[in-house]
């Protein structure tokens, strides 16, 4: 990858592609395959950055971990992570840390998890402050709250936690550890987040259960329950589905159909979004995947209009607010995205970038300690370089939106994409995108 992207005004985007795996569902595949007793087969796994930091953590916390083909792998678990010879490394994979501090935290070892620049950056004690709770010890190595940090895991006692802020990598990493700790385990939300881990403990043997409250929802789950090794699909990825959709919607005459894309739920509030703006947006050929709803979605360019984003929607597109952005800056009237604090711990502080980025390509921007405000318009200048913090989603976004601007976009650090949807240059421009 160049040390710098640009796209450029595009003629119409025509075709049928694929979205990588979903990146949620690999990492959880991965880990879950790596605490089973048993063989795990993976089929349609995202072989991004973020991903291989996590197989490389699972074979060296014991399991055996094998490609076996394109997006193929085996997971011949060891039935429980043992203390690793090397430092845990996760690169740039936020998700990877938290859900495999939470795995290791049930067995009696002692690791060290470390990551690149940009994850040293992110809170750790969100997961951390529960799981020490729970019993787990940690020793942070060189700040407090950041990489690296040492655990030693082993005799947990079940905890009843109640979060503020729905987390689907906090309510994960609770229930990991949650498998090997004394009692039941429950973990309390305001707003339901992504559902992947208790889908998929059911899919591995464990008994997970799943209540709606007055305010909120209580996941439960007892320890001293095994897992046993299982086949996984892994369906496409909706957050990165986004991008080639997102470039459908605003570039001129454009038909973009992306197929096999996730459908749950809690992972579609983008395409709810963009349907409440005018999008025309169409699902076909539903069908389930690994356990999910999946179907197959095609955007044509559409007349796109401003609206105040709901903030109960946040925990159900969270990742996906920066192309949400982008697609806002060409829609007529302002866009309202509040809610969305978590945005700033991220692989950066999306909210700052993506203020600072679509100012530089010349749209109205206001931001917000918890959000910001879009005011777009049919015709969005650009001609700017975009600083990304080695933020893929950032980049990415960007690129989008100059395949649709006046003038071409250009963004520094493109090499963090592969993290998440390597081959997206290729993908894009294969469409009739010119991104160079």
């Amino acid at each position: 990858m160049p040390s710098q992207l640009t796209s450029s005004r595009s003629e119409a985007l025509v075709g049928a592609v694929r979205a990588p795996g979903d990146k949620s569902m690999s990492h959880r595949s991965m880990i879950l395959g790596g605490m089973a007793s048993g063989v795990t087969e993976v089929e349609g796994l995202l072989e991004g950055d973020d991903v291989l930091a996590t197989a490389r953590a699972v074979e060296a916390f014991g399991a055996k971990v094998q490609r076996t083909g394109d997006g193929k792998w085996r997971i011949e678990g060891a039935g429980g992570f043992k203390t690793p010879l090397t430092v845990i490394d996760c690169g740039n994979a936020g998700t990877g840390v938290r859900l495999l501090m939470g795995a290791a935290a049930g067995y009696p070892l002692t690791a060290t998890f470390d990551g690149d620049a940009s994850l040293r950056k992110r809170p750790m004690k969100r997961v951390t402050g529960p799981l020490a709770d729970m019993g787990a010890r940690f020793g942070w190595l060189a700040a407090e709250d950041r990489l690296p940090v040492a655990l030693t895991g082993g005799t947990l006692n079940a905890i009843d936690y109640v979060q503020t802020v729905a987390s689907a990598q906090v309510k994960s990493a609770i229930l990991l550890a949650g498998l090997n700790a004394q009692g039941v385990t429950s973990v309390t939300e305001p707003e339901k987040s992504r559902d992947h881990t208790e889908r998929m403990l059911r899919a591995f043997g464990a008994e997970v259960g799943v209540e709606e409250m007055d305010e909120g929802w209580k996941v439960t789950l007892k320890g001293g329950q095994p897992l046993t090794g299982t086949f996984v699909a892994v369906p496409g990825d909706p957050s990165s589905a986004a991008f080639p959709l997102a470039a459908g919607l605003v570039v001129p005459g454009s038909v973009v159909t992306v197929e096999g894309v996730m459908l749950n739920p809690l992972r579609t509030g983008l395409f709810d979004t963009w349907l409440e703006m005018g999008a025309d947006l169409t699902i076909s050929n539903r069908r389930q995947a690994g356990g999910e709803d999946v179907g197959d979605i095609t955007a044509r360019h559409s007349a796109l209009k401003g609206v105040v984003v709901p903030e109960a929607r946040a925990a159900s597109m969270i990742d996906e607010y920066p192309i949400l952005a982008a697609t806002a800056a060409f829609a007529d009237g302002v866009t309202v995205m509040r809610g969305v604090g978590e945005m700033r711990v991220k692989e950066s502080d999306r909210i700052s970038l993506m203020v600072e980025g679509l100012r530089a390509c010349g749209v109205q921007v206001e931001e917000e300690p918890e959000g910001f405000i879009v005011t777009g318009a049919p015709a969005v200048p650009g001609g700017a370089t975009v600083h990304t913090a080695h933020d893929h989603r950032i980049a990415m976004s960007h690129l989008v939106l100059g395949l649709a601007a006046d003038q071409p976009v250009s963004v520094d650090e493109p090499g963090m994409i592969a993290t998440s949807f390597p081959g997206f240059v290729e993908m894009m421009n294969g469409l009739g995108g010119r991104i160079a």
